[in-house]
C-alpha cells in the first residue's frame, strides 16, 4: 500500500547533495544557461518550476550526468529511495552536425570563443540558418520522466534537475553540445577540419608606391615624423584576455576555497582593462 502521507510531506534532508550556487533570485550566470531556463519557463509549467528551484537550492539533487540525448539525475524526495529523473532531447545526426560545423567554421570568431570556453551569442542564428535548433523551442522537443508517483510532468524533481543542469552548463558550456550528441573534442576537430578545407584567401595586390627620394635628400629630416597617412587606432584590450586560463581549465591548485584558475581569470581581465585605460590616457 502506498504511503501517501510520506509522499505529501517535505523532502528528506540530504548529505552531500548538489546545491545550486544561486540561493536567491535567478539561477544561471551565462547567457546560454539563462536562455535554456527561459525556454523552459516559456512552456507554462506553472508553480512546479518554483518548487523545483527550491529543491535545487536545498541540495536535493544527489547526482546529475549528461549523456548524448539524455540527462540522468537522482533526486531525493520524501521517500527513502531517491527518485530517478531523465531529461531527453533529440540528438542531431552526423549530417546535421556537419551542416552546423560548416556554418560555424565560416565565422572565425566562433572557434576562438569556443576555445575560450564561451558560446558565441550568434550561435542560434547559425543553427537557424541550417534548419536546426540548439535549445529546445517547444515542450514537445523535450521529454522528461520521473519515478515519483506525481502524475504531473514535469514534477518538482524534474524541475530541480533542469535548474542544476543550467548551472552545469555554466561550468562547462560544451555540455550544451554534448547533450545534442557532440563532444567538445569532436566539435573542435570538426571546426578545424572545415577551416583547413577552406580555400586559401586571395592574395591582395599591393598598390604601387612612388619611388623614395635619394638618401642624401632625407638626412636633414631624419628625426622628424613624416606625414600621417591614416588615423592611428587606439589600443584595445583583447576581447577575452583570460582565454589561456579558460583553456587550461582547473589546474588543481587551490588558493583558499576556489581553484587557482578561478582567481587568475578575473585578474587577467582586470589587468587588461587597466592597461587599456592607461593606453587611452
Amino acid at each position: 500500500m502506498t504511503d501517501f502521507r510520506s509522499w505529501s510531506s517535505g523532502p528528506r534532508r540530504t548529505e552531500g547533495g548538489i546545491r545550486a550556487r544561486s540561493q536567491r533570485g535567478a539561477i544561471g550566470e551565462s547567457w546560454w544557461s539563462k536562455r535554456f531556463l527561459s525556454v523552459l519557463e516559456s512552456f507554462d509549467y506553472g508553480p512546479r518550476l518554483a518548487r523545483g528551484r527550491n529543491y535545487a537550492r536545498r541540495g536535493q539533487v544527489l547526482e546529475l550526468r549528461v549523456n548524448p540525448g539524455r540527462v540522468d539525475a537522482s533526486v531525493q524526495g520524501s521517500r527513502v529511495r531517491p527518485y530517478q529523473v531523465r531529461l531527453e532531447v533529440t540528438v542531431l545526426s552526423e549530417a546535421e552536425w556537419d551542416r552546423a560545423e560548416a556554418a560555424m567554421a565560416e565565422r572565425a570568431l566562433f572557434a576562438a570563443k569556443l576555445l575560450a570556453g564561451e558560446i558565441p551569442p550568434q550561435i542560434e542564428e547559425v543553427f537557424d540558418a541550417c534548419g536546426l535548433t540548439l535549445f529546445p523551442r517547444a515542450s514537445g522537443e523535450l521529454a522528461s520522466s520521473c519515478s515519483c508517483p506525481d502524475h504531473a510532468n514535469p514534477c518538482k524533481h524534474v524541475a530541480a534537475a533542469f535548474y542544476l543542469l543550467a548551472e552545469t552548463f555554466d561550468d562547462d558550456p560544451f555540455l550544451v553540445f554534448a547533450w545534442r550528441g557532440r563532444t567538445r573534442e569532436r566539435l573542435m576537430e570538426g571546426l578545424r577540419a572545415w577551416q583547413d578545407g577552406d580555400e586559401p584567401p586571395a592574395v591582395l595586390e599591393m598598390p604601387q608606391l612612388p619611388e623614395p627620394p635619394p638618401l642624401e635628400e632625407c638626412l636633414s629630416g631624419f628625426y622628424e615624423m613624416g606625414p600621417v597617412t591614416g588615423a592611428i587606432p587606439p589600443p584595445r584590450a583583447a576581447e577575452t584576455p583570460d582565454a589561456l586560463i579558460r583553456q587550461m581549465g582547473r589546474v588543481g591548485v587551490r588558493a583558499g576555497r576556489p581553484d587557482l584558475a578561478e582567481l587568475l581569470g578575473p585578474l587577467y581581465a582586470a589587468l587588461a582593462r587597466a592597461a587599456e585605460e592607461r593606453g587611452l590616457g
